[in-house]
């Protein structure tokens, strides 16, 4: 059955302060329709305008975007087979720009009586099958929330938790929560650190005890907020210091002009340096990246990281598409550009969620395996995936861009989170400005008069 799109304006939605209405996309499937509100909205008059030959800059503007993203819509629409507003929305209005944010539905392999199937995520998530010796164990709120984390897809916060829980039970078994003390936590810090942990990892497995202790007292009731035990006075989860990552110029230019026989090698540079050009790219926003959005000389888009707790006001991050690029992702995007499609051969259309966690942390190791080789032989320090969001803030405020645009640019919704990614300047850099604080001293620095050497005169 064919789907029937369109561009509508949703007269009954009048927008008193604006005297505007939502311009939508209409679909139309087995004669039931759904509406996906656009970021745009009209006066009929104007909508009527769009049909003219002429219009002012910024109507025309709307109107060209209006058309190219229906026949993008058109073109995801035939790619799905069978059609089913669920799957066009995953795969067109999700995330796409040109569409509000509009709460998502829960997608999740259920079991034929609606229940959730778990048994595809059991080899990786041995938690599942923990048993509770007691009602008001860690393990009843680490296998609930672990489990909502699976339903939501959110496969690595899901092993962060289950790493942590398995940490705290080889330390001191599954514990009830009344067991959980601040000297239970100095006694696990030590614990840890006796046996060659630092002080980041603890930090790392700590947090997410934290918030399970926060959900038994909130949502399970199983135990008082009076014995909660972390913060002042009680226990403090150690911080590790914020060690800077960031290339120098020198080393970034070494791995640009870096030639080998190797493809991998040269892919792995190529993706190091997509990243890296790309506002400090994630490896995994990198690998979610689709056709649609590339829109004119920009890629648009949302950060996987954000989506869930910037519903609200999503920041979307714009990159330029520079001659490097576009090259990068001409040598090695696919050749099939259909919006729908990914940018890059990391992932596959209606990849599970677990296979496509992995498959990220596949696309990571290759790029970092390769580049500390490539670092090896250009004896340069390491170059991982995680150096180039540092590189790049570093690099942009050594040019002088403002924290702000640098906020913006890498979509930060805190300036602060910016501020501890920009690396110190260089020694270099020190040097030069150290010596124009001086600088006074030769512009004032009064002419010397010649002074006539005197004759020693010998009798």
């Amino acid at each position: 059955m064919p789907v029937s799109l369109s561009i509508e304006l949703d007269t009954r939605r009048l927008k008193k302060r604006t005297g505007a209405y939502p311009v939508k996309l209409l679909v139309v499937y087995d004669s039931a329709p759904q509406r996906y509100q656009t970021i745009y909205d009209l006066s009929n008059e104007d909508f009527k305008k769009l049909s003219a030959p002429r219009l002012n800059p910024e109507l025309q503007k709307t109107r060209d975007n209006l058309k190219d993203m229906l026949r993008a819509a058109e073109i995801a629409a035939k790619e799905i087979q069978p059609f089913s507003f669920t799957e066009f929305e995953k795969y067109f209005v999700t995330s796409n720009p040109l569409f509000k944010p509009r709460k998502q539905k829960q997608q999740s392999a259920e079991t034929g009586n609606g229940e959730f199937d778990f048994s595809p995520y059991e080899q990786k998530f041995p938690i599942l099958k923990e048993s509770h010796p007691k009602p008001d164990c860690i393990s009843v709120v680490f296998i609930w929330y672990v489990k909502n984390l699976i339903k939501e897809g959110r496969i690595g916060s899901a092993l962060n938790y289950q790493n942590t829980y398995f940490s705290l039970k080889k330390f001191r078994g599954n514990v009830q929560f009344i067991d959980v003390t601040p000297g239970y936590l100095r006694q696990y810090e030590k614990w840890m650190r006796d046996r060659d942990r630092s002080r980041s990892t603890v930090g790392i497995n700590l947090r997410p005890l934290r918030s399970i202790y926060n959900l038994a007292i909130e949502e399970f009731s199983l135990i008082p907020r009076k014995n909660y035990p972390f913060g002042r006075r009680k226990y403090l989860i150690p911080t590790s210091k914020n060690i800077k990552k960031a290339l120098s110029q020198d080393d970034i230019s070494k791995i640009y002009y870096y030639q080998t026989d190797d493809v991998e090698y040269l892919q792995a540079r190529d993706y190091w340096l997509f990243f890296f050009l790309a506002n400090g790219m994630n490896p995994k926003d990198a690998a979610l990246l689709r056709y649609r959005n590339i829109q004119g000389e920009f890629i648009v888009f949302e950060r996987a990281k954000t989506q869930l707790t910037t519903r609200n006001d999503p920041k979307q991050i714009t990159v330029y598409i520079t001659e490097d690029i576009q090259v990068i992702i001409d040598r090695w995007g696919n050749k099939d550009k259909s919006p729908n499609n990914y940018i890059f051969p990391v992932l596959r259309l209606d990849m599970p969620p677990l296979e496509e966690h992995f498959s990220i942390k596949a696309l990571i190791k290759f790029v970092n395996d390769r580049m500390g080789k490539i670092c090896e032989e250009l004896n340069i320090k390491k170059a991982t995936t995680i150096f180039t969001r540092h590189t790049y803030s570093t690099f942009m405020k050594r040019s002088g861009a403002s924290t702000e645009f640098i906020q913006e640019a890498l979509g930060h919704a805190d300036k602060s989170t910016t501020e501890n990614y920009l690396d110190s300047f260089e020694k270099d850099v020190k040097k030069e400005f150290a010596g124009k604080l001086v600088s006074f001293k030769k512009a004032n620095l009064p002419e010397k008069e010649e002074v006539e050497e005197p004759t020693i005169k010998v009798n």
